[in-house]
């Protein structure tokens, strides 16, 4: 009995789980204009390898039960690689450790599968107890380098209190996104780091990092934004300095703080740049993307910044693990300026959203800008009644 009841289960698992995976996806009308959400999600806990979840012995697992559970997958850098569209996945089990993945799409937009296996990330002196959100960078220097958010807990935590932590910025590189080398985790003088992205140029003979100092675990204290600095060696990153970016503001979407995303996209105007910013509400912390540009040669000077957010998270994106989250550390630029923006809603799914160079420089560039106060937002938006109707009347 149980042998027939493992086989009917085991097929019908197998065939729920390729049908996900190879759903088409469906682009969805832009009311906006200046990118286009699509209605699937892209990756998600049940697109976790059966082989990850299950015992498939019938001797040692005759209900065909799942052994390891998975809770989320999400957070994920980005970058095309030998033609294929790949995600590093933060991939959070029952367990609530995260660790990373590459799932690989064919087309950017759906038919996400997970490689063989999960990434096997070499450990420091100083072991990880969980690591999450991978930022992907192909640099100068021949290497893919993944920086990440490394936790730890809190030596210096009071007696009985087990959740105080630590972050810091992890670093590890890869030539083929299966074996991986662990280099020392980033220092800085600024306090704790978290969203740290590698710059994917050197400038002047040394690797430059967007970071984001904060005091503590959670709170950013008096860490102001955004911010940038440099470190002479890759292998032993040292940040001494750090100049703010992009500072947090009262009353604006990065109120309580902001992080950068991906590494920044070049284009002819400057560096396309995808960040998320928090604000404060009633029902707790909210996460949204917005976008800015900074200067070709010094890619920490802000030349263009829209106002408000880019994505916010809509109708089912707003529920999750940690509600009322968009969220993105990953994008891919193809050779013909097509952007695939991949963004997470809530801690728990993967989406798509898909734009152009030409329309994402368009909307940083020719959107008003954030001019902080109530009365002057209307006043923006009479210019443009202004501006429509004196266009209207010729």
């Amino acid at each position: 009995m149980s042998s027939d009841l493992f086989s009917e289960r085991k097929l019908l698992i197998e065939k729920e789980h390729e049908a996900l995976i190879t759903r088409k996806n469906e682009k969805l009308f832009s009311t906006n204009g200046v990118y286009n959400r699509y209605k699937n999600p892209i990756v998600t806990r049940n697109h976790v390898p059966l082989e990850w979840r299950f015992d498939f012995n019938p001797t040692t697992n005759p209900y065909f039960m799942e052994r390891i559970g998975f809770n989320a997958a999400f957070n994920a850098g980005a970058m095309k690689w030998n033609g294929k569209y790949l995600l590093a996945v933060r991939v959070e089990g029952n367990d609530r450790k995260s660790f990373f993945a590459i799932a690989e799409s064919p087309n950017g937009i759906d038919n996400f599968r997970f490689w063989e296996r999960p990434i096997t990330l070499p450990q420091t002196s100083e072991p990880d107890t969980n690591v999450y959100d991978m930022r992907l960078t192909k640099h100068d220097d021949g290497y893919i380098y993944g920086v990440f958010c490394t936790e730890r807990k809190d030596p210096n935590a009071p007696a009985g209190d087990t959740s105080s932590a630590v972050a810091a910025a992890g670093i590890a590189r890869t030539k083929d996104l299966i074996n991986w080398e662990r280099l020392p985790d980033l220092v800085s003088t600024a306090g704790q780091q978290r969203n740290v992205v590698l710059f994917p140029h050197l400038i002047n003979g040394k690797y430059a990092f967007y970071t984001r100092p904060q005091d503590g675990f959670i709170d950013t204290g008096k860490g102001g934004g955004i911010g940038f600095g440099f470190a002479d060696d890759i292998t032993k990153a040292v940040v001494k300095e750090e100049v703010i970016v992009d500072p947090k503001t009262y009353h604006t979407i990065y109120e309580v703080k902001n992080g950068m995303g991906p590494a920044p996209i070049r284009t002819d105007k400057g560096w396309l740049q995808l960040a998320h910013g928090v604000r404060n509400t009633a029902a707790g912390l909210r996460y949204t993307l917005y976008m800015f540009m900074t200067d070709l040669e010094k890619p920490w000077v802000v030349t263009h910044k829209p106002h408000g957010h880019f994505i916010a998270p809509l109708g089912d994106e707003r529920v999750g693990d940690v509600s009322n989250v968009a969220f993105a550390n990953g994008w891919i630029c193809d050779e013909d300026g097509k952007v695939f923006i991949y963004y997470a809603s809530s801690d728990t799914r993967m989406h798509v959203a898909t734009s152009t160079i030409d329309q994402l420089v368009d909307y940083c560039i020719n959107s008003p800008q954030d001019k902080l106060r109530s009365a002057a937002s209307v006043q923006t938006i009479n210019e443009l009644v202004d501006k429509n109707k004196a266009y209207l009347a010729k």
